[in-house]
């Protein structure tokens, strides 16, 4: 009901203190810090602006969106790469996932997943595990799906047979078949 002025709430303390067994001053505890959470790992993504021309082959060990234009070879092989709407790109493409919104002259081939959205003009060859084409997208080439290699079955081992001293048919026929041949016994 009373509000306390900070001069006497600080008096108060040592007092309480005095109250406890022992006569110990506790601090008092600071609230448990929250859980921090687990760090979430971030793919970097590089960019090409629709100013940007290049011509030759490109590299890329991230992720890659593409406004620009560019004539050669894309190689981007755990990465994904998406050609935005403004994207020219006249080259052969490798890359983990292809995502194509502008204009492609050159095969692709995606090891996860190509893409094509309705605004794209592709004219080429596609080779991807899983493929899709929206609809109003414009399509010129072949497709080839690949299915991931089944696993081979672990080689089995030959049925041995044991050396032939010990088999009946080589004691009866008095030793082993190199005494046989050579006469020797």
């Amino acid at each position: 009901m009373w509000k306390r002025r900070k001069e006497e709430t600080a008096t108060e303390r040592p007092r309480e203190a005095a109250a406890r067994p022992g006569g110990m001053f506790e601090p008092p505890q600071p609230a448990p810090a929250p859980a921090t959470p687990a760090p979430r790992v971030t793919r970097t993504e590089a960019t090409i602006g629709k100013s940007v021309r290049i011509k030759g082959n490109l590299y890329a060990e991230e992720d890659l969106y593409l406004d620009g234009q560019i004539e050669g070879t894309l190689d981007l092989p755990k990465n994904r790469l998406t050609i935005g709407k403004s994207g020219k790109v006249q080259a052969t493409i490798k890359a983990r996932e292809v995502d194509v919104h502008g204009t492609v002259n050159g095969d692709i081939e995606a090891s996860a997943k190509i893409t094509i959205r309705s605004a794209a003009n592709l004219v080429g060859n596609l080779k991807s595990a899983t493929i899709s084409i929206e609809d109003g997208a414009y399509f010129k080439g072949s497709i080839d799906i690949v299915r991931a290699a089944p696993a081979k079955p672990a080689p089995t081992k030959p049925a041995t047979r044991p050396p032939a001293e010990t088999t009946p048919s080589a004691k009866a026929a008095g030793g082993p078949p190199a005494a046989r041949a050579t006469g020797k016994s």
